[in-house]
């Protein structure tokens, strides 16, 4: 039987397992440690580059804890609405229903697949004249493709609507040198097992506000009031990072300007490939932006050859694809959330597929996701 090729499986460097074995030696086992502090100072680097900004970083156990911690550090509560990119994972809207409070979902435009500058702004006046301003607003930057932040940005400005930054699937993405995972009030961050980089589980939380970040740490480790016994004055969660996870997020720092050049060469490779078969179509960077290509996602639009059609001759070679993230607004648990739009996700959806887009894809791997690719459209 053929091997497995995989959608995008973890890639290891060289020194994780040094991180790991220190510590292991050290008995640093359980959560906090010096890799967790040293791990959040290599993140804040990373991501203010040549930028003189503030920047502090939690590093958590989920991009999804980080998502509900910030959203509590906004102050949403029960009853509240907090619009939120419908084309993504739900996990960038689950935690908006931990709290209690209602997703407002706005469509995405065909530019970068994310949110909708046009159809957010007119749900938040809508919203407004209903009489329910919305306490934040998620922004999501699919498949590493940064949202157009600029007119996101200005348009919360306008209204005094705070962002929470989804930039889980974008480490290394940014919009004239500016990283994502800056340009909200608070953003996450996801190290998943199938992100560009990976912790096992994991991910960060960010602000450039550090009593933001000071609160998070406290809320994330139960919320222990000073004190030399066991007290709480509110509620807190288990969301720390673990020393042993942190240890190998910081292997994974030091090559993660290689994996990022990795999978833009994957992208490349496809576009080059792929170029003269009519009925495929890839995603391209609008000006000025740059994406980690985080996955490489085409559209299949064919007379004859649907998205569906190349998923499953992929399977059947045992080659993972997936299609593109099934908008919130049109899943069952979210059927009577607000929508404001006009189609371009669920169209998007219906012809879009993901595509092997590991750092660690051979090229005899890469041959074969291309023999399927022209046997298909061959017939």
């Amino acid at each position: 039987m053929l091997s497995r090729i995989w959608l995008s499986s973890p890639h290891m460097g060289e020194h994780e397992r040094i991180y790991v074995n220190e510590a292991f030696d050290t008995n640093w086992i359980a959560p906090l440690g010096p890799h967790v502090n040293k791990l959040e100072k290599e993140i804040a680097g990373f991501l203010l580059q040549k930028n003189k900004e503030e920047l502090d970083v939690a590093v958590l156990s989920s991009g999804t804890a980080a998502l509900h911690l910030g959203l509590i550090l906004l102050g949403v509560k029960a009853g509240d609405e907090v619009i939120c990119q419908s084309m993504t994972f739900s996990a960038s809207a689950n935690p908006i229903t931990y709290l209690g409070a209602n997703p407002v979902f706005v469509d995405s435009e065909p530019d970068t697949w994310n949110i909708s500058p046009v159809l957010l702004e007119e749900a938040i006046k809508d919203r407004m004249a209903k009489g329910k301003k919305p306490k934040a607003i998620i922004p999501v930057h699919l498949y590493g493709m940064p949202a157009k932040m600029d007119e996101i940005v200005g348009i919360a400005n306008q209204y005094e609507i705070p962002i929470l930054e989804d930039a889980a699937e974008a480490l290394g993405s940014s919009i004239r040198e500016k990283m994502c995972g800056t340009f909200g009030q608070i953003s996450v961050l996801s190290f998943n097992g199938n992100k560009i980089i990976t912790t096992s589980g994991g991910g960060a939380i960010v602000a450039h506000d550090g009593k933001l970040i000071e609160k998070a740490r406290f809320l994330s480790t139960q919320a222990r009031d000073p004190a030399p016994h066991y007290q709480h004055s509110q509620i807190g969660y288990n969301y720390r990072m673990s020393n042993v996870c942190a240890a190998i997020g910081r292997g994974q720092m030091e090559v993660l300007p290689k994996r990022i050049t990795q999978r833009r060469a994957n992208f490349e490779w496809y576009k080059h490939e792929l170029s003269n078969i009519d009925g495929i179509h890839l995603l391209q960077e609008p000006k000025d932006f740059y994406s980690n290509r985080w996955l490489t996602t085409v559209l299949i639009k064919h007379p004859s050859i649907n998205r569906e059609t190349l998923r499953l001759a992929m399977e059947t070679e045992n080659i993972e694809t997936r299609p593109l993230w099934k908008p919130m607004h049109s899943q069952p648990v979210f059927k009577d959330a607000p929508f404001y739009g006009d189609g371009t996700a669920e169209k998007i959806f219906d012809d879009g597929l993901c595509l092997p887009s590991g750092s660690n894809l051979k090229e005899e791997e890469k041959e074969r996701i291309l023999a399927v690719i022209k046997s298909v459209f061959n017939k």
